[in-house]
């Protein structure tokens, strides 16, 4: 039945089959990164939040990603594996390696929400928290209830992929957008009618992750080519060790953010306090604010960058387990063409319209200085967004190849030994300037390497193709 069913990732065009499996998982990862923006947009222009609640929206934003590191490299993971599997007729290793993501994935959640209550105070002020006492008691309020609905949140990001796998690209955008557009009308009537402040847009975001989760659940007992029995659930070693390590790619992509955003918010922290204008307490809070908004409009870039990647995974993998390196050669190239494409439109976008994508956030009720230093922000720290698209969707191409090795030593040298890394040494020199140059350069140095493992790629998918093997 599965092959029959998934038989034509193997027979539809290449352009076809990127529009089918993409689109959707592009509408996802969009929607998924909605969740978090949606809150800093409405939070920005609350009167009664503003730039405090951005600055402690910031500090909390990573600690999320900690969760969905975690949950995605399950299921890309799990995603990658399947996709193989069924491509080379393996059922069994299918539908089980499925039931051990689910139980891998509850268990992760539980373990991270009891930690994340025991030691909030000190984590948020790992990342920063503490830049002034309002932003504090912001990130406080807003992290105790994002806290709570951590297990839901992984669950459904979990499922996503796994979704895709199953052939059901369309359902998996669905449910992810049934949750945000509940999240999206709720937030103000939370924070604008209700007048909850930070809870209030925590509750609303807890919301749509919990209906998300319930239609993961119900697309369970309705899959199409895989069927889960009594023997699909349990925790499987032989097959953890298998799809793991095809989902780590996806792990460091995500938890990088978490370690840069680290460096970055304690740069930011350290060197606003020796800054003629962000020393004063009334504006301390600003580069904080500015820096997290810029990181979000490169997140919604990064989710159609690592949308067109990760739709691709189910291809890319039933080819290879089919032996069809040719298709899977060709895919490599359209993926890599419509990259920079995507990271040539998002630069056009920031270097020409920075002052309209700040007004999104709340400028009109912050100083001039709040306008100013975002503009400097957009059109500096993201000004190589077409190197660092390439990047990525390099990153996660090796990934579904089945280069998890590969994959893994490029997503590290990238995410933190040079994003970590320039954002912590280039501030000594050029201060709150040296937080911003970090992220090009570090795009630019990645690109060297990436472009000598593309050439390899290419060079070896071609050989096999010729000689007929894997």
């Amino acid at each position: 039945m599965e092959e029959k069913t998934n038989a034509f990732l193997v027979q539809e065009r290449i352009s076809v089959l990127m529009k089918k499996f993409a689109v959707p998982c592009i509408i996802s990862l969009l929607v998924a990164a909605l969740y978090n923006i949606v809150d800093q947009i409405f939070i920005a222009n609350a009167s009664y939040l503003g730039s405090y609640g951005n600055a402690a929206n910031n500090v909390v934003f990573p600690l999320t990603v900690i969760a969905l590191s975690i949950a995605v490299m399950i299921g890309d993971g799990c995603c990658a594996f399947v996709s193989i599997s069924l491509g080379a007729g393996e059922k069994e290793n299918a539908h089980k390696s499925i039931g051990c993501a689910i139980v891998l994935c509850i268990l992760a959640s539980l373990i991270i929400t009891v930690l994340y209550f025991v030691f909030q105070d000190e984590i948020l002020a790992l990342f920063g928290g503490r830049v002034n006492e309002e932003t504090f008691a912001n990130a406080r309020e807003y992290f105790t209830w994002i806290t709570a609905g951590i297990p839901f949140y992984m669950f459904g990001q979990m499922m996503n992929p796994v979704i895709r796998s199953d052939g059901s690209p369309r359902f998996a955008m669905i449910s992810i957008m049934a949750g945000a557009v509940f999240n999206i009308i709720f937030d103000p009537i939370c924070i604008f009618v209700l007048k909850w402040g930070m809870m209030g847009a925590a509750v609303a975001t807890i919301a749509g992750q919990i209906l998300t989760a319930a239609l993961a659940v119900w697309y369970l007992f309705h899959m199409k080519a895989i069927k889960l029995g009594k023997g699909s659930i349990g925790i499987f070693g032989g097959l953890i060790k298998k799809f793991i390590p095809l989902g780590v790619t996806s792990f460091l992509s995500q938890i990088s953010v978490v370690a840069s955003m680290a460096a970055i918010n304690n740069m930011i922290v350290k060197y606003s306090a020796l800054d003629g204008i962000f020393s004063q307490t009334e504006y301390a809070q600003i580069p904080m604010a500015v820096v997290g908004i810029v990181m979000k409009f490169f997140q919604i870039v990064i989710s159609v960058s690592v949308g067109l990647a990760a739709g691709c995974i189910p291809i890319v993998g039933y080819n290879i387990g089919a032996k069809r390196m040719d298709r899977a050669l060709e895919l490599f190239k359209k993926l890599l063409a419509a990259e920079f494409a995507v990271g040539l439109v998002a630069l056009l976008i920031v270097e020409i319209f920075p002052r309209q994508l700040i007004g999104i956030f709340g400028a009109a009720n912050e100083s001039p200085y709040y306008t100013e230093f975002a503009i400097k922000a957009f059109r500096t720290y993201l000004c190589l967004m077409p190197l660092a698209t390439v990047n990525k969707g390099t990153f996660i191409y090796f990934q579904s190849m089945g280069k998890a090795m590969q994959s893994s030593v490029l997503s590290m040298v990238r995410e933190i030994l040079f994003g970590v890394g320039w954002a912590v040494i280039l501030p000594v020199f050029w201060g709150l300037d040296g937080v911003l140059y970090s992220m090009p350069l570090s795009d630019l140095l990645t690109f060297g390497i990436a472009a000598v493992l593309i050439r390899s790629i290419f060079s070896k998918l071609n050989k096999i193709d010729q000689e007929g093997k894997l």
